[in-house]
């Protein structure tokens, strides 16, 4: 193995705070726009009937659910939602201690109001770094922007990569295509401690062009290529082995992911990988705290959120994948990975 080396210190604190950006918002907001709390104390009701009442879509309502899951303001049972004792003692108006006019006096900041809109529209804000209002997406196509967004996970993959070189064993697996990669780097890694295999990053324009700028300066441009392709509007190419999907599968709804991976298992080799790299919530949906803080800004960036455990077991197995495993590797991220029936 020639894995890379990474500093003795701990960089946790520093994801967590950037990670956990939007998760105060949403508290705010969801006391401060919509009385939450005081509405479950009054109406415990599984997440259809909470979507219907207060006018929230359900990709966000999940995401808002499994955070105060999380931090103990909310439980369920048999599908329906209800308060913990912390949230009933300082969160409803029938509290001697109610602080929800003290929270709430923060709902005017913009963040907070463009959290809400999320909430009502299902749809993104925009992107945090961008002035004009594009969402993420839209921005990636900007070449200064996903310029500037590719250097800035390149110190994260670096730390992060050596996780998931740990919790994959690829001695007998030839090409992966690296699907959304990026730069390449998780599977750059993958190669240099795996010299049978060789790579593809699979990249829409002007990302792909980064890429091959990446990959020349790593010296592996012999083992690893770039494939220019859209991932919703064309096949995936063949002939690979293991698909990769790292910190891009949680951009998406449902719909999509099912849609991605069931394409993924169509054009995979007979036998083939895919493993799904990023943040997971756990089975029961109740955390961690650092994960369901992750999801609140997934979702108010791109739509979509951190699926569960579960969630990414039954995609998969849809889509015809079998030998589901999951393995936790650093920062609250993990690796789900699933074989080619």
């Amino acid at each position: 193995m020639v894995k890379k080396n990474i500093p003795e210190t701990s960089p946790e604190l520093i994801f967590r705070l950037r990670d956990s950006s939007f998760a105060n918002d949403l508290f705010i907001t969801a006391v401060g726009y919509f009385d939450f709390f005081n509405f479950i104390k009054n109406h415990p009701a599984d997440i259809d009937k909470i979507s219907r009442s207060l006018k929230i879509k359900k990709t966000p309502l999940d995401v808002m659910l499994t955070l105060f899951k999380a931090y103990g303001f909310i439980k369920d049972k048999d599908n329906k939602f209800y308060l913990s004792a912390v949230a009933d003692d300082y969160l409803t108006g029938e509290s001697s201690f109610d602080l929800r006019n003290y929270i709430g006096s923060l709902k005017d900041r913009p963040a907070c109001e463009e959290m809400k809109g999320v909430l009502i529209t299902g749809k993104p804000a925009a992107w945090a770094a961008v002035k004009r209002k594009e969402n993420r997406a839209t921005s990636m196509e900007n070449l200064d922007f996903a310029r500037s967004y590719a250097e800035g996970v390149k110190g994260r993959g670096a730390y992060l990569a050596n996780g998931l070189l740990d919790a994959v064993n690829l001695k007998n697996y030839r090409k992966i295509l690296d699907i959304g990669g990026s730069i390449g780097i998780y599977s750059a890694v993958l190669l240099r401690n795996y010299r049978n295999l060789k790579a593809a990053v699979y990249e829409k324009p002007p990302v792909d062009k980064i890429a091959e700028l990446s990959i020349k300066k790593s010296g592996l441009k012999n083992r690893m290529d770039v494939i220019t392709g859209n991932i919703f509007k064309e096949s995936f190419p063949e002939g690979y082995d293991v698909h990769l999907f790292s910190h891009v599968i949680y951009d998406w709804d449902f719909d999509k992911v099912r849609y991605v991976l069931k394409k993924s298992c169509n054009s995979l080799e007979p036998g083939g990988m895919v493993i799904v790299h990023g943040v997971h919530i756990n089975e029961d949906k109740t955390g961690p705290v650092s994960a369901a803080e992750y999801s609140v800004l997934v979702m108010f960036l791109t739509g979509g959120k951190c699926y569960s455990v579960c969630e990414m077991k039954q995609i998969l197995e849809e889509s015809g994948f079998k030998d589901i495993m999951y393995r936790p590797t650093v920062l609250n991220r993990s690796v789900i990975t699933g074989v080619k029936r």
